[in-house]
């Protein structure tokens, strides 16, 4: 590898210093670390990036970011033609976390225009994948696009108030009091947390209802939900985030660090079969990706299952490194296992067939290093640092889920992905 100028001065200045975890979250100290300050960087060079790879994803030649009109816009999944529940939430949440009041406005507004529904069996909830004209092409939820439009829109209210045109908190009580009053008379329409296991579920309607995502799981959010949501359910979202630790504890290979993509509430495997009939085994694949810098979003903010976090962290990195660190592939059987029967990552001619080494996985394996206390995770971080999200050998590219990704997880160890707290 060729290290940058940048990189050899840092290597210079902090020689194979090891990155330690701190031992409180952000609820309480109200602090988040930069770890790439830890590394060695400047506040000017780590400030440049940033907003380097946020101006890429939103309004750069390959940007996800799409303006309609005087006031709104969508984030659109453009290697698949269109615009998703997950993308949008995104696209809010880091609006808001960079105080980018112009673009979270123009997204909700598009979200509540075309995606929301506004009466009918699923009233309150958002069709997750549309055409980018507005028109339905999935009409059900996916109940993590609903988990983060509420965490976004409560920190919305924190930060810039309801007074305006939009009233952020409403919007969000709006969203957990449609979704809390249905019991599925309705078309079998049901909550996105379950009311007796306190798991979200992987969709609030059909076979969606009887089993979860691992990478759906944010005990943190629901933290944000019980202070400040103000919709009389505080302790049931707290137990919410007591039951989706738990569960990851279940869901997680001990030895691996990885987990499926879906799997049931009991953290146990679906046995089923899977694209184009065959039984595959559990397999870590694209939703998988999220959860290393889950688990750290959950130890930044909370620390509230430090050990257990730290011990993941340094497994998960421990196997990624195994297979080389600047080699290993994006989906392997929970195993640790070669996958064989590798999944799509999109439509069309250049749909990503195949593995390879996915800049979203390097993004999301080096975010782990805010809950790693072992000696290789700097350079989790330095790969992270020189990344670049560009076409792959192959001619695979994807500006939106490895862009988001990568975003996010520059966010989080540089100190911009908080607990967004009311004005005082």
């Amino acid at each position: 590898m060729i290290l940058t100028a940048a990189a050899l001065l840092c290597l210079c200045a902090c020689g194979d210093k090891q990155l330690k975890p701190w031992k409180k979250g952000g609820f309480e100290t109200h602090k988040y670390r930069n770890v790439f300050a830890e590394m060695g960087y400047s506040k000017k060079d780590i400030d440049a990036k940033l907003e380097a790879i946020f101006q890429e994803v939103f309004y750069g030649p390959d940007k996800v970011f799409f303006e309609v009109g005087d006031d709104m816009g969508y984030m659109s999944d453009v290697k698949n033609f269109d615009v998703r529940t997950e993308g949008m939430s995104y696209g809010m949440m880091v609006a808001v976390q960079l105080d980018k009041k112009d673009v979270f406005d123009r997204l909700w507004r598009w979200a509540k225009k075309y995606m929301q529904y506004q009466e009918g069996p699923m009233k309150g909830y958002l069709a997750w994948s549309l055409t980018t004209e507005g028109e339905i092409r999935g009409a059900g939820p996916a109940s993590d696009g609903e988990l983060y439009f509420v965490t976004s829109l409560i920190f919305a209210s924190n930060r810039w108030g309801n007074d305006g045109e939009i009233n952020y908190l409403a919007e969000a009580q709006n969203i957990l009091n449609c979704a809390w009053e249905k019991d599925g008379s309705e078309g079998g329409i049901m909550p996105f947390i379950n009311k007796e296991n306190h798991l979200i579920c992987f969709t609030p309607d059909g076979r969606g209802t009887t089993y979860t995502d691992p990478s759906y799981h944010i005990p943190a959010f629901y933290e944000v939900w019980a202070r400040w949501a103000d919709d009389g359910r505080a302790d049931f979202w707290r137990e919410c985030s007591k039951a989706s630790r738990e569960y990851l504890h279940k869901s997680i290979d001990p030895e691996t660090g990885l987990n499926p993509d879906t799997n049931n509430f009991d953290g146990s495997y679906i046995q089923t079969p899977s694209w184009g009939g065959r039984v595959n085994k559990p397999s870590f694949r694209f939703d998988s990706w999220r959860v290393p810098m889950n688990i750290a979003l959950d130890y930044s903010w909370c620390c509230a299952d430090r050990e257990w976090q730290t011990n993941y962290a340094n497994t998960v990195q421990a196997f990624f490194y195994s297979k080389g660190i600047d080699e290993f592939q994006d989906q392997y059987n929970v195993d640790g296992t070669e996958v064989s029967f590798a999944m799509p990552a999109g439509m069309g001619p250049l749909q990503g067939r195949g593995t390879r080494h996915s800049v979203g996985l390097v993004a999301t394996t080096a975010a782990a290093t805010l809950a790693a206390d072992n000696e290789i995770s700097r350079e989790f971080v330095q790969r992270l640092w020189d990344s670049e999200n560009k076409p792959y050998e192959d001619g695979y590219f994807d500006a939106y889920y490895d862009g988001l990704l990568r975003l996010f997880a520059f966010m989080h160890l540089s100190g911009h992905y908080r607990v967004i707290e009311p004005a005082k």
